[in-house]
């Protein structure tokens, strides 16, 4: 991550967003092409549009023919890590633009330090995948115990390196960690409030509710950029997720251990089917992908609780990034159909409280 006190001139995608302005600003970025495609306008011009990505966020950069460097990006490649030094401007309707532009490769030692990411975000996928664990380590159901666990042990390196989601949250490398850290965090707060869900199939389900975007969304162990997969295209992350319990399911009980486990009630059978049905109705609408509406509490708990951290990372994103039309009024920010207003503040603790 680039070293603000060391550099201030370097700074990182979300560090530009949440400065731009309307007035031109003298900055560098590193950062790796994630996409290029050769585009026209509505009138036949043609331009470049760069996807630019770090460890925290992303950036479209759009090129055209006027533009001194057309040729330079029309030639870079997807995978490429450069240095983008320019006087950045927020346009408002068209985004943050580069003016006066300059382009360069990154060295080896720049590569590898901007692939080192953010230390103090790696810091925090780190508790947060430890947090995952232990939740997991609580649980009592020995089927779904075991489960988690073959799960983390297999695919655990892979869930490190998985957004969850392209773009609208948690849209970065790890971030699936952080959604599925925090979700059980919140998932383990409503199972107290309400004793009559089942805790285990609520810790589970949070685990495995978006596990096919291993598939759909993992970013290379070398790079910023998501892998496209010819499986997460036709099937979807739920029928993967769905598949992937399925599979692991058939390894769990194929151990010795599972003998011990014919007469534990409920039945395993109905255990394996209520997990994937939480996995089936997470979307919590048939329009919005899920091929069942929630028909459980533990199916329309967790629903809630994945559009709840959803919802509330997008508006921390339109705090950190979005721009200030007035006093605590952010302009709307993707996906949001309506401008954001500051949350009021609490009543701070008295001393001789």
């Amino acid at each position: 991550m680039p070293d603000s006190a060391a550099d201030p001139d370097l700074l990182t995608i979300s560090q530009l967003k949440s400065i731009a302005s309307g007035q031109p600003q003298p900055y560098r970025l590193h950062v790796q092409v994630e996409m290029k495609a050769e585009r026209t306008t509505s009138t036949g011009a043609p331009f470049v549009e760069v996807k630019l990505a770090d460890a925290g966020d992303s950036l479209v950069w759009r090129v055209f023919d006027n533009n001194p460097l057309f040729r330079d990006a029309a030639e870079l490649d997807r995978g490429q890590f450069i240095e983008l030094a320019a006087q950045w401007i927020d346009t408002g309707k068209y985004g943050i633009e580069p003016k006066q532009p300059r382009l360069r490769l990154l060295s080896e030692e720049e590569r590898a330090t901007l692939l080192s990411g953010d230390s103090e975000l790696a810091r925090q996928q780190a508790a947060d995948f430890d947090d995952i664990a232990r939740f997991c380590s609580e649980i009592r159901d020995p089927r779904l115990k075991a489960l988690c666990a073959l799960f983390l042990e297999k695919h655990g390196e892979r869930l490190k390196r998985t957004a969850a989601a392209k773009k609208n949250h948690h849209a970065r490398r790890g971030g699936l960690v952080e959604h599925v850290a925090q979700m059980m965090r919140c998932a383990v707060a409503v199972c107290g409030v309400y004793p009559g869900l089942n805790r285990d199939l609520m810790i589970t389900g949070v685990l495995f509710h978006d596990c096919g975007k291993l598939w759909e969304n993992c970013y290379a162990e070398n790079s910023f950029a998501q892998s496209l997969t010819t499986v997460a295209e036709l099937l979807g992350h739920i029928p993967l997720g769905m598949e992937l319990v399925n599979k692991l399911w058939r390894d769990v009980m194929e151990r010795p251990e599972a003998a011990e486990w014919l007469h534990v009630e409920p039945a395993s059978d109905s255990v394996r089917l209520h997990l994937l049905h939480l996995i089936a109705a997470h979307h919590g609408a048939l329009e919005f992908g899920s091929p069942v509406l929630p028909k459980t509490p533990e199916a329309i708990a967790l629903h809630h609780v994945d559009n709840i951290d959803a919802k509330l990372e997008m508006f921390r994103r339109a705090y950190e990034s979005g721009k200030e039309l007035a006093p605590g009024i952010i302009e709307k920010f993707q996906p949001w159909p309506v401008n954001i207003v500051a949350p009021l503040p609490a009543v701070p603790v008295m001393r001789d409280e």
